[in-house]
C-alpha cells in the first residue's frame, strides 16, 4: 500500500508541470545535447554550473518495459554495466529518457575515466561481475528528454530538471548531477585545485537541442580531447606490446586525418598487451595520415582508424603537435570521424543569453 501511494504522489506532483504539453509517441531514435569549448569561464545569474565528469556519456531509454543505456554512438552498453541498468530501472516508473554520464572513482574520490576503462570491452559475464566488485559504477543524471507520454525537449531546462528531480527515485548508484547559479569563475578554479576536468555552463532557459549548442557551454581545467589511431610503434628494451600510439584528428571535412604525435605514456602492462592485439588485427601497410614528416623505420606500423583514444596532454606545439601526451583509455562510445581538433570558440554570453557559435581568428570551428 505504500508504494502506491508513494507513486500516486509522485504522478500528481508532475501533473502542473505536464498539463502545458500534448502527448507524443515515445522517441525511436533521442540523440544526447553537446556542449561547445570555451577557453575562460565566468559569472552569470542566468546560467548553471555543474561539474564535467570524467566518464561515459548515457541515455537512458525505458519504454515502460524494457530499458536501453545508449552511449553517444548508439551502442548499448547494458551488458557491460548490468549494475547500473538494475539501478536505473528502479528509479524510474514510467517511460522515461534520461540524459547522464556513468562514472567511476580514483582512490582520490574524483571521477576517473581511467577506471571507468576497465569496465570496457568485456565479453564474459563472470568478468563483468568481477570488474563490478573492483570498479563499481554510478549514473549522474543531469536532464530528461521524455516523462510518461510527453517529450519535455521543448521545456526550459530549469523546468526539466525540476521534472528530473521528481520522477527519478535517487539511490547511491543513481545521483543527482550537483549544480550551481552564477558562480563559474569560483566554481572552475574549485574544480582545478581538486584536479577535476573542468565545468559545464548551462543557459537555464535552453531548450534540449540534439547535437553542438551554445546553450551548453564545457570549460576545460587541462587539455584534453578524443584522438584516432592511425599506428603504433615496437616497444623498447623491457617495454611490452608497443612503444608508442601514433594519433590524428580529422578535419572538418571528417575526411583528412591529420598527425597529431606519439603518445607514449598512461600505459599499464596490461593495456600495453591488450592494445598490442588489438591493434595487429587492423594492422594495414600504408599510413592513414595526410602528412609526410611521420616516423619511419621498421618499427613503426600503420593501422586502419577504427579506434579512438582518449588523451590528456599540456598544450599544442607550434608544429602543431601534442606536448606531453598520456594516455587515458580507449573510447568506444565514439566515433574516429568525429575526433576533429577541438578549438575554444568565443562563445561568451551576451547580457546572459547564448550566442551564435563564432571561431577565434585564423581558428576552425
Amino acid at each position: 500500500m505504500k508504494t502506491v501511494r508513494r507513486k500516486r504522489k509522485e504522478t500528481a506532483g508532475l501533473r502542473p508541470a505536464l498539463a502545458q504539453l500534448e502527448p507524443s509517441p515515445f522517441p525511436e531514435s533521442p540523440s544526447p545535447m553537446l556542449a561547445s569549448l570555451v577557453a575562460e569561464s565566468f559569472d552569470h545569474p542566468d546560467w548553471l554550473f555543474e561539474p564535467k565528469f570524467d566518464g561515459l556519456r548515457m541515455l537512458g531509454i525505458f519504454d515502460g518495459k524494457n530499458l536501453t543505456l545508449l552511449s553517444r554512438n548508439d551502442q548499448a552498453q547494458n551488458f557491460q554495466f548490468p549494475d547500473v541498468e538494475a539501478a536505473l530501472r528502479a528509479a524510474l516508473s514510467k517511460p522515461a529518457i534520461v540524459d547522464g554520464e556513468i562514472v567511476c572513482f580514483d582512490q582520490e574520490g574524483r571521477t576517473s575515466f581511467r577506471a571507468l576503462h576497465q569496465r570496457f570491452h568485456l565479453k564474459n559475464a563472470a568478468e563483468v561481475r568481477e570488474r563490478m566488485q573492483r570498479f563499481p559504477a554510478y549514473l549522474y543524471l543531469f536532464d530528461l528528454l521524455y516523462l510518461d507520454r510527453f517529450d519535455v525537449t521543448g521545456l526550459p531546462r530549469a523546468e526539466r530538471k525540476a521534472l528530473l528531480d521528481r520522477a527519478v527515485r535517487r539511490s547511491n548508484e543513481v545521483r543527482r548531477t550537483p549544480s550551481e547559479s552564477g558562480n563559474g569563475i569560483a566554481r572552475l578554479d574549485e574544480a582545478c585545485r581538486k584536479g577535476e576536468e573542468g565545468i559545464i555552463a548551462k543557459f537555464k532557459e535552453s531548450t534540449y537541442v540534439a547535437g553542438r549548442s551554445s546553450a551548453w557551454l564545457k570549460i576545460k581545467c587541462v587539455e584534453r580531447q578524443e584522438f584516432v589511431i592511425g599506428g603504433f610503434t615496437d616497444p623498447q628494451r623491457s617495454r611490452v606490446g608497443l612503444g608508442a600510439l601514433l594519433v590524428g584528428y580529422y578535419d572538418t571535412d571528417r575526411r583528412t586525418l591529420h598527425y597529431a604525435g606519439k603518445v607514449g605514456t598512461g600505459y599499464t602492462r596490461d593495456v600495453l598487451l591488450d592494445l598490442r592485439k588489438r591493434l595487429v588485427r587492423i594492422e594495414s601497410g600504408k599510413s592513414p595520415f595526410i602528412e609526410k614528416d611521420l616516423p619511419r623505420g621498421s618499427g613503426v606500423h600503420w593501422v586502419d582508424p577504427r579506434l579512438v583514444a582518449e588523451i590528456a596532454f599540456a598544450e599544442w606545439t607550434q608544429n602543431e603537435r601534442l606536448r606531453q601526451p598520456r594516455f587515458e583509455g580507449l573510447r568506444p562510445d565514439k566515433s574516429p570521424k568525429d575526433c576533429v581538433r577541438e578549438r575554444p570558440k568565443d562563445l561568451t554570453p551576451v547580457n546572459g543569453e547564448p550566442r551564435a557559435a563564432r571561431s577565434k581568428a585564423g581558428e576552425k570551428a
